[in-house]
């Protein structure tokens, strides 16, 4: 037996608030996953008790609301070395042929707080990486972009990443306690601070996935965007595929979400190796991985 979901929210009330943020701002939703969009809407709903009407002149008056909004719209779940099997692949099928290049230029879309972007930043540098990176790390959230800048975390909400680290550096290298080489540490402060010769690599900044487009005049290495696209429907994934394809370097490579996968005409456009893709330079052939 199937149970179909249930919303506070009429989806033509849902398609009526989504027609005001795209009218009153650069932000447009129509193509995120519905039950997705629904579920936060009806957040929404419960948090400010508004009714649809009230909502929808708020939107039109109140740019600061708009922003507020957002925030709440969007989801933020991060942590340091989030399911160390992906950092694994990436270590075996990415970081040799990364380690090799003189410049890294990486992008972090969907940043959230920036845990994954330090995480990458201690790979590299526990790898001995010794070249130039240039990171920037992007979101649609401008407060959680400002929580990114900071590099510091209630202790009492990562401590128990923290295991990750030797999941991912133990198994691979036998370099124990590496978080104590990159974060200070306070229990009595509750407080995780990343040192600062990881965030001096990082530009922070406000991007939108879905109308931005390349605004860093660069491409990329590795594109690194776990657990954003299944926030989307699957035109806006091909849209971001297409980007993403864009702005990789010829030999780059991107990392999405352990439950993440390339569907359709855009799966031509990457080689797949594991849940490592490579940019494929030619999408026209009927190759879709590497070995």
């Amino acid at each position: 037996m199937s149970f179909s979901e249930e919303f506070i929210v009429a989806e033509e009330d849902v398609k009526k608030i989504i027609e005001a943020l795209k009218g009153s701002s650069n932000y447009d939703f129509s193509d995120y996953s519905e039950k997705s969009f629904r579920r936060r809407i009806d957040k929404i709903f419960g948090d400010y008790k508004m009714s649809v009407p009230e909502l929808i002149s708020t939107i039109h008056k109140t740019p600061v609301f708009v922003e507020k909004m957002i925030r709440d719209i969007s989801v933020n779940t991060t942590e340091f070395f989030r399911d160390p099997k992906i950092w694994h692949e990436i270590i075996d099928k990415a970081l040799p042929s990364l380690l090799s290049r003189p410049v890294l230029n990486i992008w972090h879309p969907g940043c959230s707080a920036g845990q994954e972007v330090y995480s990458l930043l201690i790979l590299l540098h526990e790898y001995g990486y010794t070249g130039s990176i240039r990171t920037f790390a992007t979101d649609i959230n401008s407060e959680m972009i400002e929580e990114a800048k900071k590099g510091r975390y209630k202790y009492r909400f990562m401590a128990e990443y923290l295991p990750n680290f030797d999941k991912v550096f133990v198994e691979k290298t036998g370099n124990k306690s590496v978080w104590e080489k990159y974060t200070d540490i306070s229990v009595a402060k509750d407080l995780i601070a990343i040192k600062p010769h990881l965030s001096q690599h990082v530009t922070f900044t406000k991007h939108n996935l879905v109308n931005d487009g390349n605004t860093f005049g660069t491409t990329f290495d590795l594109i690194m965007c776990r657990n954003v696209l299944i926030y989307f429907n699957q035109a806006l994934q091909d849209h971001v595929f297409n980007l993403f394809w864009n702005c990789l370097s010829e030999d780059g490579y991107m990392v999405i979400g352990l439950h993440e996968s390339i569907m359709g005409t855009a799966s031509k456009l990457f080689l797949k190796n594991g849940q490592i893709y490579r940019k494929n330079n030619n999408p026209l052939s009927t190759e879709n991985d590497w070995k």
